[in-house]
């Protein structure tokens, strides 16, 4: 067992543990693979539902500054700190909360690999991660991370360019 194992493998808890030839085990080990995967699809969705969330609101914001400023408001532009300090604060949310979702994401599925290892097929980690499709897969997952990552800088910048602009002008 190497040193990444040991925290996904009780020590105490051996095959022999589970009476007959090794069915109960087994059928353990599935059961709690199946549920792991499972976390891990639904931190996948969390992930994407908080993705579109931000998302959205960006654009909805952007939709109402687009309609409501025809003209320069006749309002100090000093109010414009309290909205953009907002605005750059869900900016900096959206962006630690998607590095802690991949995070959470790359963690997980190193220990559905782990997992794989006590069953008899390894359909994630082996077959679809090893397989000859494995660095086009990656170079498409990076890709899409990629752009879900410089999303909410692209949006803080926005503001910031927005911001400067109204107190140039």
């Amino acid at each position: 067992m190497t040193e990444q194992e040991q925290p996904l493998w009780t020590a105490a808890v051996e095959r022999s543990a589970y009476d007959g030839p090794g069915e109960k085990y087994q059928a353990a080990i599935l059961e709690q693979y199946k549920i792991y995967v499972e976390m891990a699809d639904r931190l996948s969705a969390r992930r994407a539902l908080a993705n579109t969330f931000f998302l959205t609101l960006n654009t909805a914001v952007f939709t109402v500054i687009g309609v409501f400023w025809t003209t320069r408001p006749g309002a100090a532009v000093t109010w414009l700190a309290l909205p953009f300090a907002a605005l750059m604060l869900q900016c900096g949310a959206w962006f630690w909360l998607l590095r802690a979702y991949r995070a959470l994401n790359r963690v997980k599925y190193r220990v559905i690999g782990q997992f794989e290892e006590r069953l008899p097929a390894s359909p994630f980690w082996r077959a679809e991660w090893d397989s000859g499709q494995r660095r086009d897969t990656l170079l498409r997952t990076a890709a899409l991370s990629g752009v879900e990552q410089v999303l909410p800088i692209f949006f803080a910048l926005l503001y910031a360019a927005g911001v400067l602009t109204a107190l140039l002008s």
